[in-house]
C-alpha cells in the first residue's frame, strides 16, 4: 500500500520565507496549500513553480489578523483539500504570517501593538485551534518565532514581545496535542534578506554587513537558509523533536 503524500499548509507562503518553505517542502516531495494575504498573482506564481516540480498546490486567502474569517477559511480549506487530494486533513501546519513593524518602545502606539499581536500570537492561537481537526494525527505544527526573542536590538519590543508569546504557546500545544501524535516546534530564524520590514536586511548595506559581523557564519540569512530547515523539521527524521525552540541564524550574537 502506497504511502499518501503529505500536505502542508504554510501561511503567508507567497513570498519571503513563505515561498522558500513551500518550493523547499515540494523538492522533499510534499505537496501544499499556501495563503496569502493581497497578492493573488505571487500565490498563483509560487503554486505555480511547486507543481513544476512535480508536487500539487492550491491557494487560499487568508488574513492571519481576522480571527472571525478563520472558521470560513477551515471549511475553504477542507473544500480544497476534497477537491484535490480526496483527504479531510493536512499533515503539516505552519503558521508563518507576518507582518514588521520597527519602532522603538516609547513610540510605539496601541493601533501598532494591537496589529502585531493579532497576526503573530493572537492569529497563530485561533487558527491553530480552529485548524485541529483539519491536521492529521500524527502530524507536526511548526511555528516561526524569531531571534529577537531571545537577543534585544531596539525598535523590536512590540514584535519579539509576541514572539515571545509564541514560544510558550508551541510548548503548550505540544504537551497538550501529544495524546494525538502531533509534534509541535518553533523555529526562531535570524536576520534574513527578504522584503519583510521593508527590505531593511537586504536593501541596508549597513545594516546587512552589521548582522553579518555578529554571525558566526560571517553572513546575513538567505530565504533558503530557512525554507531548508522547515523541510528537514519536517521530515519523517525528525519526528520525535517535540516543545522545542529551533534557531537558525548562523550562530547570530553567540
Amino acid at each position: 500500500m502506497n504511502t499518501p503524500t503529505p500536505i502542508a499548509l504554510i501561511t503567508g507562503g507567497s513570498r519571503g520565507l513563505g515561498k522558500s518553505m513551500a518550493l523547499k517542502l515540494a523538492e522533499h516531495g510534499t505537496d501544499v496549500v499556501l495563503t496569502y494575504r493581497s497578492s493573488e498573482a505571487e500565490a498563483q506564481a509560487v503554486a505555480e513553480a511547486v507543481r513544476k516540480l512535480g508536487r500539487r498546490a492550491a491557494i487560499l486567502p487568508l488574513d492571519a489578523g481576522n480571527v472571525s474569517t478563520f472558521k470560513q477559511f477551515a471549511a475553504q480549506l477542507h473544500e480544497a483539500l476534497q477537491q484535490q487530494w480526496q483527504r479531510s486533513q493536512v499533515d503539516y501546519l505552519v503558521n508563518n504570517a507576518g507582518i514588521g513593524i520597527h519602532v522603538g518602545f516609547a513610540d510605539t502606539t496601541e493601533a501598532q501593538f494591537d496589529e502585531l499581536m493579532h497576526v503573530h500570537f493572537k492569529g497563530v492561537f485561533f487558527l491553530t485551534q480552529a485548524l485541529l481537526p483539519l491536521i492529521a494525527d500524527g502530524g507536526r505544527i511548526l511555528n516561526i518565532s524569531s531571534g529577537l526573542a531571545r537577543f534585544a536590538l531596539p525598535g523590536h519590543a512590540a514584535y519579539a514581545s509576541m514572539k515571545g508569546a509564541i514560544e510558550v504557546l508551541t510548548r503548550y500545544l505540544a504537551k497538550e496535542l501529544g495524546p494525538r501524535k502531533i509534534a509541535v516546534n518553533t523555529l526562531a530564524p535570524g536576520a534574513i534578506e527578504t522584503d519583510f520590514g521593508g527590505g531593511v536586511v537586504r536593501d541596508n548595506a549597513d545594516l546587512n554587513a552589521f548582522v553579518a559581523s555578529q554571525t558566526a557564519l560571517g553572513r546575513a540569512g538567505l530565504p533558503d537558509d530557512i525554507g531548508g530547515v522547515v523541510a528537514a523539521l519536517l521530515s519523517k527524521d525528525c519526528g520525535w523533536i517535540n516543545g522545542q525552540r529551533i534557531e537558525a541564524s548562523g550562530g547570530m550574537f553567540v
